[in-house]
This record gives structure tokens, sequence and C-alpha cells, in this order.
């Protein structure tokens, strides 16, 4: 029975208890395991002379693609500007050559005017008279087919129904042949070039004839 006893403390005395533990030495082996961390993470940080070389190039090729596309976008857009700029120019020109050629279109209507004139009033019935007629009808219709070729359209709008955006309307009369707001007569001739309104036609409308009175409107 002594025996099992004194075999049972020697167990007991050889374990360890927490007291027995040296702080110093724990201490220690933490500062250890953190020293081997820091080694272990410079070790991953750490790139060999050709692995920075090839992450410099690869920075370097990555800039030169984004200038490329820089200069690309940049070529594109100076491009699109000098189309944009030469559109522009293209329609000053127009604009330019059609207001010019309407001022001199406009210059030449009191002339077409003349010659119609010339033509409507004169005696067609003498004989002396009719040569000269027919050189200003020849005339006449010469000019007019010259200026129609550079967008002079000649607006004669008798029978037409009244367009107060190309027909200038003189008077009115009562009319049970036609419809009212009709064209019934022409004064002037209108014109219009290049889809722009020249002048106006001057014209005589329609209108519908007034009910007679009957005998109580005369009675009141």
């Amino acid at each position: 029975m002594s025996e099992q006893h004194e075999n049972s403390d020697a167990q007991n005395n050889t374990q360890t208890s927490p007291e027995d533990i040296n702080p110093e030495q724990t201490q220690e082996s933490v500062t250890i395991d953190n020293d081997t961390a820091d080694v272990e993470t410079d070790n991953v940080e750490t790139l060999s002379p050709e692995q920075a070389r090839i992450f410099e190039l690869e920075n370097e090729l990555a800039a030169a693609k984004q200038a490329l596309a820089d200069q690309k976008d940049g070529a594109l857009r100076a491009v699109a500007e000098g189309e944009n700029a030469k559109r522009r120019a293209e329609a000053e020109i127009e604009k330019a050559r059609k207001f010019a050629l309407e001022r001199f279109a406009g210059d030449l209507l009191p002339v077409i005017d003349n010659l119609e004139n010339a033509i409507r009033f004169a005696d067609r019935e003498d004989e002396a008279l009719k040569p000269i007629l027919d050189g200003i009808d020849m005339t006449q219709k010469s000019f007019i087919s010259t200026v129609e070729k550079n967008g002079l359209e000649v607006l004669n709008p008798e029978g037409e129904v009244f367009n107060p955006d190309q027909h200038q309307a003189m008077s009115m009369q009562e009319s049970a042949d036609v419809a009212p707001n009709t064209v019934i007569a022409v004064m002037q001739k209108g014109y219009v070039i290049n889809g722009r309104l020249l002048r106006p036609a001057m014209v005589m409308v329609s209108k519908a004839p007034e009910a007679p009175a009957t005998a109580e409107d005369a009675e009141a």
C-alpha cells in the first residue's frame, strides 16, 4: 500500500502546474511565431527582378493602350468636327446663293409684269402691232423659261381655292357658278423661288351670293 502511494506522488510531481510556466518563455515563443509570419509575408510581397520587370512592362503596355485609345478618340472627334464644319459651310454657301438669286429674281419681276401688260392690253386686231406683239410674247415666254430653270415658279391660281399663304385677296365677288372662296380672277401673278414665296398673287375671290330679301324682311 505504501509503495503504490509513493508511485502516485512521483507521477504528480512530474506534471507541470500553470504556476510553474515561465511567462518570459511564453512571450519568447509568441515573438518567434510573429517573426516567422513576418518573414513569410516579406517573401510573398517581395518580387524577383524578372517579376518586377514584367509588372513594369505590363503597366507601360496598359498606359500605351490608353494613350492610343485617347489619340484615336481625338482623331475621330477631329474628323467629325471637320465634317460638321464642311456641312455648315456648304449650307451657308447655298443659303447665300439662294438669297442672291432671290433678290435678283425680285428685281426682274417688274420686267416680267411689263411684258405681260404689253401683251394683255395691246390691240390684237391691229395688224401692224401683230408682229411686235408676237415678238414680245416670245420674249416673255423665253424670259419665264430662263428664270424657271433657276427655281422660279409662277403662281397663276385662277380657278383654284384661295390660299392665304400664297394669294392676296384684293376683292371679293358674289358668284353662284363656283364654290365660295375660289379665285375667279388674277390681277397680278405671284412667284415662288426655291420653295419660298417671292410675291403673292393678287386675286379676286368668290363668295356665296346673299339670299334675296323676302316680303317679311321688307315689312320688318
